[in-house]
């Protein structure tokens, strides 16, 4: 397993990591992305789409569970899971027709559904240092 550690100071450099991480992503790749409230999911989830290629509006797919976002190099299926009671809700939308299609999924709050996930899928967790400044991040990458 290889473990990368990023710090980021502003929404900007969270944005520029996670564009170079979209840049480096592949078809099939799942990333399981982990972060509390607040910690910048959705400026790490716009940037990413940006290295995938991807133009338009990115936001947290909270109330839909999925947006699919087209148009780039591959697509990229955003997963927002943490309104699901049951893991198995996301048979109900095909979770795994996702995990194993040609695009990225990115799935946030990907706890909720461990025991869903490819073994081999990518973890990325965000966590706020709150010793420092409050635009202080580090932004951890297990593959």
């Amino acid at each position: 397993m290889s473990v990368k550690v990023y710090e980021s100071r502003s929404a900007e450099e969270t944005r520029q990591i996670a564009r170079k991480l979209g840049e480096e992503a592949c078809p099939g790749q799942v990333i399981a992305f982990r972060a509390q409230m607040g910690a910048g999911k959705t400026v790490f989830s716009q940037g990413f789409a940006r290295g995938l290629g991807i133009e338009g509006p990115v936001s947290s797919p909270t109330f839909t569970l999925l947006q699919i976002y087209e148009g780039g190099r591959i697509p990229l299926y955003h997963f927002d899971v943490y309104r699901i009671e049951d893991p198995e809700e996301m048979q109900e939308v095909g979770l795994d027709e996702y995990l194993y299609g040609s695009g990225v999924c990115l799935i946030e709050w990907s706890e909720l559904i461990d025991e869903l996930l490819p073994e081999d899928c990518i973890k990325i967790s965000i966590e706020k240092d709150r010793s420092d400044d409050n635009d202080h991040r580090l932004i951890k990458v297990e593959s």
